[in-house]
């Protein structure tokens, strides 16, 4: 055969393997409002940057007639490009071949671009949009899940792992983008499950749909097993490449510095009146965020889950920070059992990943009841506990009103090696509430008052007596445990001068396998 028919031949087979499980199976991915696996990388990598691998792979499974049926790339696309001119690996499912069913062939090569994403230190990108397992490869499918599980393991907390998806994820699909860093999500064409609606009407006799079992909102809102929701796929593939912006590209390196001609010291007004002058009264605390970071410009995490903490990512001066806040717009900021686990995982993630914490502080305690109890809310407050104390990267502080008993400690207190602790002079760290403490400081002497006025002028008298006394930022300064007491219009410029200082910080935990948290 002459070089130029073998060089035809070859043109020949790529175009047969970008054509997937063929164009009438792309015009119905279409027809479903979502697109292909080569469009989705198109979108997401810079323009010509994408080098593929394995083109030519094809299953080698002989059951229940699969010889006869065979395509090239085996239902998945794999190889790495750029995104911003950074290096990251890739894989997107091809739902036409096969409905991206997982197979042995299929396994090996989303693990070869683990593996060399993890050699060269680089993110890796999955795709998911698959009905599963290969169910004529019996056991084979099996065992790939979990070398691909394995290899998501190993890697954690080395290379920055993200799955989008764009389809089904059911079975044991799942649990690699679970293990992975963050998920996003479609609206109305992406779910993920365990068990799909069949086989949980059979087990249980619950009649559900799968957008109501395992769609986005479903996971956004309510499990808090995806981080992002994305009202198409072309929007969720841009919100990755913004997500990567803040990221480094391993854990042994730095965020990368952004130009930034946003002025440190930029004073914000409108911060020395958000405080009400009733503590009971809410603010957003998103108000906070948006005035003192880099142009305004906040990519919140799980904005749909546990909204009473906020975590994201933002800059300060260009520098990449993770914040975390608790909002007193929703359940006046407590902490329960959703809240403590959405935090406890950012804030090691960020630690994984060198990007520094900022905390804002507003927090009246955690949430009581039998619910919480039950539901452990002791050790989901402990995970965050743990995880701010464990943290070894720069922790810069601010607490803008309440910090009441234990919860003052888990927020990134100085007790758990806080760097830099600040507080508005609307702060208030107590044990507890002025209320709460005055009934047990007060319990015999508001009993014995029979007259409802006088008990309740006694009351009052004492909360205020107690607010001045404890009630203030500075008993905790007067200790130490605070820094400074800063105006608020002043806080973007004293958190970066507070995060310039700290960039040299080395802090290096005790020697060990590994740390047990609490789970």
């Amino acid at each position: 055969m002459a070089l130029e028919e073998k060089i035809k031949e070859l043109k020949e087979l790529r175009e047969k393997a970008r054509l997937g499980g063929g164009e009438k199976r792309i015009e119905a991915q279409h027809k479903k409002g979502k697109l292909t696996a080569r469009e989705r990388l198109e979108i997401l990598l810079d323009e010509g940057s994408f080098e593929e691998f394995d083109m030519f792979v094809s299953h080698r499974t002989h059951d229940f007639g699969l010889e006869k049926q065979s395509f090239l790339s085996d239902g998945v696309v794999t190889g790495y490009g750029t995104i911003d001119g950074r290096l990251v690996y890739v894989f997107s499912q091809d739902f036409t071949v096969f409905g991206g069913s997982l197979s042995e062939m299929f396994a090996q090569k989303i693990c070869k671009v683990m593996d060399k994403a993890m050699k060269v230190g680089a993110p890796i990108i999955g795709i998911n949009d698959s009905g599963g397992a290969r169910i004529q490869e019996g056991v084979k499918s099996l065992a790939g899940y979990a070398e691909i599980f394995q290899k998501n393991i190993l890697a954690s907390g080395v290379i920055p792992q993200i799955s989008a998806i764009f389809g089904p994820c059911a079975g044991g699909a799942v649990y690699s983008p679970a293990l992975t860093d963050f998920t996003i999500m479609s609206k109305n064409t992406s779910y993920m499950f365990v068990t799909g609606p069949k086989v949980v009407k059979t087990v249980t006799g619950e009649i559900v749909d799968e957008e109501s079992l395992g769609g986005a909102m479903v996971h956004g809102s309510k499990s808090g097993v995806t981080h992002f929701i994305a009202d198409n796929e072309e929007e969720g593939i841009l919100l990755i490449r913004k997500l990567l912006s803040y990221l480094p590209q391993n854990n042994l390196e730095d965020p990368p510095l952004a130009v930034c001609d946003d002025p440190i010291d930029r004073l914000e007004d409108s911060l020395n009146e958000l405080i009400p002058e009733n503590p009971n009264k809410p603010y957003d605390v998103k108000d906070v965020i948006h005035a003192i970071v880099d142009y305004n410009e906040f990519l919140e995490v799980q904005r749909h889950f546990a909204p009473n903490i906020i975590t994201g990512f933002a800059r300060f001066n260009g520098m990449s920070v993770g914040i975390v806040a608790n909002q007193p717009n929703y359940l006046a900021g407590v902490l329960d059992i959703n809240s403590s686990r959405k935090a406890a995982r950012f804030v090691r993630f960020c630690d994984a990943f060198n990007i520094p914490i900022v905390t804002l502080v507003d927090v009246p305690g955690f949430l009581p009841g039998t619910a919480q109890e039950y539901g452990g809310i002791i050790l989901h407050g402990a995970k965050l506990l743990f995880a701010y104390g464990e943290a070894t990267v720069p922790k810069v502080t601010v607490i803008l009103r309440k910090a009441y008993g234990g919860a003052y400690d888990v927020m990134g207190s100085k007790h758990l090696r806080g760097d830099i602790n600040y507080a508005w002079p609307t702060a208030e760290i107590a044990v507890m509430g002025p209320r709460g403490a005055v009934e047990v400081l007060n319990q015999k002497e508001i009993a014995s008052i029979e007259n409802s006025e006088e008990k309740t002028k006694f009351i009052q008298q004492k909360e205020d007596d107690y607010r001045k006394k404890f009630a203030n930022p500075y008993v905790a300064a007067k200790y130490g445990y605070i820094d400074d007491v800063i105006e608020p219009r002043n806080t973007r410029f004293r958190i970066i001068r507070a995060l310039q200082s700290l960039a040299t910080k080395k802090e290096v935990n005790p020697p060990k396998k590994h740390s047990n948290i609490p789970l």
